[in-house]
């Protein structure tokens, strides 16, 4: 009966009736799972479990008895068993038990592969990866390394779009020359100008030097302006005449500087959003946005989360002089259910977090931050079957639409792209639903 019901969910099963026949079967082959009863005519299921998660540890094992007491469950978990399932049996629980074993198996493989896999994954300096977002960033960052067109990176905060700059800088021809970076939005307004452009003595008050500004510090190499959104608008005419001149005029001065740099700037706002709000000018936009590179976020990025883990996981070890070595497959499991908000700078401080805590040379889930430990996602959709448990379509439709939102970062433009929605009618519906 199990064997037609499994066949037709998409599993092989092989199948014997005694727990000695079962040992003999898995010498001579290999399998994904094993699933066994308590109750067998020649040897105790726990027994068995016991024997196959010694010889076998990488095989999980999923235990089935009709006597579901709690001393029963819990005597299979001491014997090394997956999961626990009581008769009569639940053929949708079994199954769902039986893939979550084998997604379990796969991914502790991923895991002891780790330390080989990071070392030969693909790269672009300090950007790694190998989910397909990564190696079509990499095909592109290829090609245009070695021009001067000028590039906004654009992508949530913590993605990556620093060390997206760096290495477009150090795969072109100006890598021999300095990249300069300065972070618009730390700033203050009344500096940023001086800082940029630079200035003359007798300029303003405290002017009591000459100062070249970063312009023409970065003559020669790249200059890279991150938080780019944040420039104030008084500024922006200013920036825009600078980048299309290519000639510098300081605070307080008459005459104009050339300069050869390259732009690279970087933003994590909805600039065409801001564009039409009147925050950012339209032409400054387009002079900016030659060529686009968007950094993926980290929740999109599949198994790459593993591998930074690693990278991180070897860096703070030996920053921190412990003797960390590996995460759990648990710890595995945790890290790629969560969402990751903060991207790839959460993921470093929660892998730091796991270093400094563990007590062994395995970081568990217990050492990682709580909000990630105990994380669980709100489905859209309910799996209930429970009438009183239903929602309305207008509920779906809001869970659906602030996934969306919060999946792309909350980028009202690519929202709308995806939902097929014009914006107008996403910001009215964002109304509704009490969403600034």
């Amino acid at each position: 009966m199990l064997e037609a019901d499994l066949c037709g969910r998409g599993f092989t099963p092989s199948w014997e009736t005694s727990g000695n026949d079962g040992i003999s079967a898995l010498g001579s082959n290999i399998f994904d799972v094993i699933l066994t009863d308590v109750n067998l005519p020649d040897i105790n299921g726990l027994e068995l479990c016991r024997q196959f998660s010694a010889n076998y540890p990488d095989i999980p094992v999923v235990i089935m008895t009709a006597f579901g007491s709690m001393e029963t469950a819990i005597a299979a978990i001491r014997a090394g068993a997956y999961d626990f399932i009581i008769k009569p049996v639940d053929l949708d629980i079994l199954a769902l038990s039986l893939k979550r074993a084998v997604n379990h198996r796969t991914l502790q493989e991923k895991v002891n592969l780790l330390s080989h896999a990071i070392k030969q994954t693909q790269c672009f300096e300090d950007l790694i990866g190998e989910s397909q977002p990564m190696k079509e960033l990499f095909v592109l960052l290829t090609r245009i390394a070695d021009t001067d067109i000028s590039v906004l990176i654009t992508g949530e905060s913590g993605s990556g779009k620093e060390l997206c700059a760096r290495a477009l800088h150090q795969h072109s021809r100006r890598a021999e020359a300095p990249i300069v970076t300065v972070n618009c939005s730390a700033i203050p307004e009344a500096l940023l100008e001086s800082e940029l452009f630079g200035h003359v003595r007798g300029a303003f008050t405290d002017a009591k030097t000459d100062r070249k500004g970063l312009f023409l510090e970065a003559h020669g190499g790249t200059l890279f302006l991150d938080e780019i959104g944040e420039i104030p608008l008084f500024l922006q005419p200013k920036l825009l005449r600078t980048l299309e001149e290519r000639c510098v005029r300081p605070v307080g001065g008459n005459t104009e500087i050339p300069f050869d740099v390259r732009i690279v700037t970087a933003t994590n706002r909805d600039l065409e959003s801001a564009v039409e709000e009147g925050t950012f000018r339209e032409d400054l936009f387009y002079r900016l946005n030659v060529f686009q590179l968007e950094m993926p976020p980290l929740r999109s990025r599949g198994t790459d989360i593993l591998l930074i883990a690693k990278h991180f996981l070897e860096y703070f070890t030996c920053r921190q002089e412990k003797n960390v070595k590996e995460i759990s497959t648990k710890v595995a499991e945790k890290l790629l259910a969560y969402p990751w908000p903060g991207n790839v700078r959460e993921l470093r401080n929660a892998i730091e977090h796991g270093v400094v805590l563990a007590s062994y040379d395995t970081i568990v889930p217990e050492d990682l931050p709580r909000r990630i430990c105990s994380y669980q996602d709100e489905p859209i959709l309910s799996g209930t079957h429970n009438p009183t448990e239903l929602v309305s379509m207008q509920e779906v439709e809001r869970r659906y639409i602030l996934h969306v939102l919060k999946t792309t970062g909350g980028n009202r433009t690519l929202t709308a792209k995806i939902l097929k929605l014009d914006r107008k009618t996403l910001y009215r519906k964002l109304q509704l639903f009490g969403v600034d």
